[in-house]
């Protein structure tokens, strides 16, 4: 078996019984919002869906990032990119930055009503001079045109994960701005060579989140987990119907190896 994916696990799998609290990252609550079949599958039942090769470079502008941006907080500075784009924020002090940044761990609050603990890792966050925090978040990608926003259909992962870390902060008794911030790092394909380097355009992306919609969605969330019956699959969901597909395909098959092998004896 691949040490990569393990399909069937016997950990992390909600117990409608247990009455301890159950972790659920802000990745889960986006699987959930994707599609409620995959996510029951994946938390009620055990198996999860096959997850994509992790992008190492993408890890490595996220690190260094992470770096540049602990290097002039360390210092007490601001960013020059903060100062030459005129935003009022510097990046913040905080003694639980490091927890809040990992992956296991991120910041988290406690449902009470539903039990669930909802956790997420953020990048980075600075504060503005009314005191509020500012979620940042870290993208990187390469694409000829400028990036100036996050509002196309396939960006909405991104605007949701900047919410629930909005949202996240503002259980823990944090004021937050509205106003989260996206560093878009471009990598840039139009040089002469490569000379072993990569080059990249950063925009800062201010986005407006509103965090309305995760009280309800928590709640939908352990509606579907204590029931018994598993959803539907979702419209579009490529996995359910490439799950739907499989299972057409071997039932026919299944049936005729079976009737070989009872010929057999």
């Amino acid at each position: 078996m691949s040490k990569f994916y393990t399909p069937k696990r016997s950990r992390n799998i909600y117990d409608p019984k247990d009455e301890k609290p159950f972790k659920l990252s802000r990745s889960k609550i986006d699987l959930f919002l994707e599609c409620p079949r995959c996510f029951y599958i994946d938390r009620r039942l055990g198996v999860g869906r096959v997850p994509g090769f992790p992008f190492n470079l993408n890890s490595a502008v996220d690190t260094l990032l992470k770096k540049e941006f602990d290097h002039y907080r360390a210092n007490n500075q601001n960013h020059p990119l903060l100062e030459k784009e005129g935003i009022d924020a510097r990046p913040a002090a905080h003694r639980d930055l490091d927890r809040w940044r990992h992956n296991f761990t991120g910041i988290q609050y406690l449902h009470e009503t539903t039990k669930l603990l909802i956790f997420g890792a953020i990048d980075d966050l600075w504060i503005n001079s009314k005191g509020e925090y500012i979620v940042v978040d870290y993208k990187a990608t390469s694409k000829k045109e400028k990036i100036t926003h996050v509002n196309l259909g396939w960006q909405i992962g991104y605007r949701r994960q900047m919410e629930i870390y909005q949202w996240l902060l503002r259980m823990n008794r944090y004021s937050v701005s509205n106003t989260g911030y996206f560093v878009y790092c471009n990598g840039q394909t139009d040089r002469e060579m490569f000379k072993g380097k990569l080059e990249f355009d950063i925009s800062l992306i201010p986005y407006k989140g509103d965090d309305s919609w995760i009280a309800e969605t928590i709640n939908e969330i352990h509606a579907c987990l204590i029931g018994s019956r598993i959803p539907d699959a979702k419209d579009g969901c490529d996995f359910c119907a490439y799950r739907t597909a499989v299972g057409d395909v071997l039932k026919p098959n299944q049936a005729i190896f079976d009737f070989c092998e009872t010929k057999k004896k």
